[in-house]
């Protein structure tokens, strides 16, 4: 199979996973229009669509879709049942499409009914983690984050993580605040911002390297924990999350 991204909106990436004979699956295809061009240029034969979460920027584009392609099978959460969902997946679930095994795994945080679907050694996550960084909690608790976030590092060295958005320079930039003497962090951060000064996508990402560069991995870290205030007396992991997100939220 291969994997393509399609820019949308201003930082959204759709994932597409094609094969071959041009049969094709789309993830979370907030717009339609920037898909359908893809889809002509590289003479696909759209056959499903994935959805991570309800939000309209990975939503969005599902109806257009569906109208040129009714044979469509659209995977979604319960939350997606409104937004074009035909088929409900739920976590632990498993779905085959043009031959190839997805595992559903719930990842509730950004919104409460959020799943990642997991092919090796592809992870589509929507906007539960990102390079760099993790998701907004719109929905969910930070114990929920932490948890769902545990999920994905527990995955394969050489998963390729495909998140939904470009927002690793910003992150980069948080996570050097935080571990300002990290080498790992400051080199990826000169990576990055020479990749984004050149116009150039950062993703998707091998996530034996983002554990060592996202701080929202690293919660258990001893580094991380000596860069928290002692008067915080922060315990537990998903209390260090709370912590890191509250201030990312506002960096």
């Amino acid at each position: 199979m291969n994997l393509n991204s399609i820019s949308a909106f201003q930082d959204n990436y759709i994932w597409v996973l094609s094969q071959q004979n041009g049969d094709c699956l789309i993830v979370d295809p907030g717009e339609a229009a920037p898909v359908l061009t893809a889809i002509a240029e590289h003479h696909w034969r759209p056959q499903a669509i994935l959805l991570t979460h309800h939000h309209h920027d990975h939503v969005g584009g599902v109806a257009a879709l569906v109208e040129k392609y009714p044979h469509l099978t659209v995977y979604g959460p319960e939350e997606t049942r409104t937004k074009g969902a035909t088929h409900i997946v739920s976590d632990g679930d498993h779905i085959t499409v043009f031959g190839s095994e997805f595992s559903v795994f719930s990842t509730p945080g950004h919104t409460l009914g959020h799943v990642c679907y997991f092919s090796h050694p592809y992870l589509f996550c929507g906007d539960t983690l990102f390079s760099g960084g993790c998701g907004r909690l719109f929905e969910g608790t930070p114990e929920q984050m932490y948890q769902s976030l545990e999920k994905i590092r527990s995955l394969p060295d050489d998963t390729v993580v495909c998140a939904a958005h470009e927002y690793t320079l910003a992150n980069m930039k948080f996570a050097m605040s935080i571990l300002p003497r990290d080498k790992g962090i400051i080199d990826y951060y000169n990576e990055v911002k020479e990749l984004r000064a050149k116009n150039q996508k950062t993703l998707p990402v091998i996530l034996k390297n983002e554990r060592h560069i996202n701080v929202f991995l690293r919660a258990n870290d001893p580094d991380l924990i000596r860069e928290i205030p002692e008067e915080t007396k922060l315990l537990h992991p998903e209390q260090r999350f709370a912590w890191l997100r509250s201030k990312k939220d506002d960096f």
